[in-house]
């Protein structure tokens, strides 16, 4: 029988679990975002993996943005923002979302406008239309809940994609895991909830 290493417990000094947090969600898969808001001078945005549900009725998502400024803090001071759940074909968006900032509507083929007048990504696989209920400073972020007023559904088709290890990731059929046995996964409470 192979010998398993016994887990690792961390001290809980500050530095110590910090660094030991960074390793614990770094090895966490989360979806990839891109938030935009609309600002005097365009839109702007950025990329973020803390999108998450909290409640399908009313509609309401949550994210964190661990600066004020910049992108963050055109997101942070809007009235209304748009959520946009990317796709394996919009990594390039979510790449230049992440780290260049927000491209130029005179872009071709990268903004468009919703009914609503909001500019939107049409790269992305669906769109969520958002109006914050909340802001609440924890540490160094910010947390947002927001309610969903408009959502946009497939409008691009592709793989999901993902932010796992600082590098994203796609998922594919064949990263799917299923015992031969059990057949497809259940729902979880919340898919349960969400499809009545």
């Amino acid at each position: 029988m192979p010998q398993v290493d016994a887990p690792q417990s961390v001290p809980g000094t500050p530095g110590d679990l910090t660094d030991a947090y960074k390793a614990a969600f770094r090895g966490h898969p989360a979806g990839v975002a891109v938030i935009t808001a609309d600002t005097p001078d365009g839109p702007t945005g950025l990329t973020a993996s803390s999108v998450a549900s909290v409640a399908v009725d009313p509609p309401v998502l949550v994210f964190s943005l661990s600066t004020n400024s910049g992108s963050a803090g055109a997101v942070l001071g809007a009235p209304l923002f748009v959520v946009h759940l990317m796709h394996a074909g919009g990594v390039e968006l979510a790449r230049r979302f992440a780290s260049t900032g927000s491209p130029s509507v005179d872009e071709p083929g990268i903004w468009e406008r919703l009914p609503s007048g909001d500019w939107y990504l049409p790269a992305a696989a669906s769109v969520l239309r958002c109006r914050p209920l909340s802001t609440t400073p924890i540490g160094s972020s910010t947390v947002v809940v927001a309610e969903v007023l408009d959502i946009v559904l497939g409008l691009e088709q592709g793989e999901p994609l993902v932010y796992h290890n600082r590098e994203f990731h796609s998922l594919t059929d064949r990263s799917r895991l299923v015992h031969p046995a059990a057949g497809p996964a259940r729902p979880t409470q919340h898919e349960r909830t969400s499809d009545g």
